[in-house]
Order: structure tokens, then sequence, then C-alpha cells
């Protein structure tokens, strides 16, 4: 049994170990705005904030997410992702939509971290994150 708040709502969900985040979100909780896109943590569909931090959830298994808290795009409530949220829909960013949610809690991520962000902060964390190397200074 593993127990962890997700979207401010204790839950406790009984599935192996290595069962990935992503599948527990979506089959256990039914919480399908995080999106399986390429399940090896390159495409960004599946982002989640776990304890404040992007994370892959298609390889997050769920015992490292054991007691954690973890925010997806339905649990998004704050200025900046409100912010995000406003800036996609003015500026037509949705294409098919599929890794969009992925998007928004990445460019919420960085937000909250850095407010102001330039443009290299920006690169790096939305147009590069699929690089190995950002994911695990992200992860």
């Amino acid at each position: 049994m593993y127990n962890l708040t997700v979207n401010n709502r204790e839950v406790s969900v009984d599935v192996p170990g290595d069962t990935p985040l992503l599948w527990v979100l979506r089959d256990e909780l039914r919480l399908t705005g995080t999106k399986f896109g390429c399940g090896v943590a390159q495409c960004g569909a599946c982002t989640v904030m776990m304890d404040g931090m992007t994370r892959r959830s298609c390889v997050t298994p769920i015992e490292m997410a054991d007691g954690a808290f973890v925010e997806t795009i339905e649990g998004l409530d704050t200025p900046e992702s409100q912010a995000v949220q406003a800036a996609w829909v003015a500026n037509d960013v949705p294409q098919c939509g599929w890794c969009q949610s992925g998007q928004v809690v990445s460019a919420t991520a960085l937000l909250t971290e850095i407010p102001q962000p330039t443009d290299d902060d920006i690169d790096l964390s939305l147009i590069h994150i699929s690089e190995p190397t950002r994911q695990a200074e992200i992860s």
C-alpha cells in the first residue's frame, strides 16, 4: 500500500511498487489530464509536480512517490498556472493538445521558481526539456 497526497487529497493505492505513477494517476485515481506519450521520459506529456519538482510520471515508480505531494494538471490552481493557461489560450498554443498538460505543468514550475525567466531559462525548461541531462537536473 502506498500513501501520497495528490492535488491536496490524501490517497492510498494498492499496486505493485514498480507501477509507474502515470498509470496510478490515470487508472487508479481517474486523473486523465496527465498523458502517456513516449513512455521513456522524453516527450513531457506525463509531467507532474512531485514535492515541488517536475517529474516524468511515466518512469517514476509509485514506490518513489510514497509519502510525496503530487500535483497534476487538474490540481494546478496558482497565479502562475492561471497566467500560463491564459497565455496558452491567448496565443492559440494548443495543437492536438496531447502534450499540453505536461507543458503547462513545466511552464508553471518555471514561473514558480523564476518569476521573470530569461529566454535561456525558458529554453532550458521547455524547449530542451527532453534532453536526458536536463531531465536529470529537474528530476
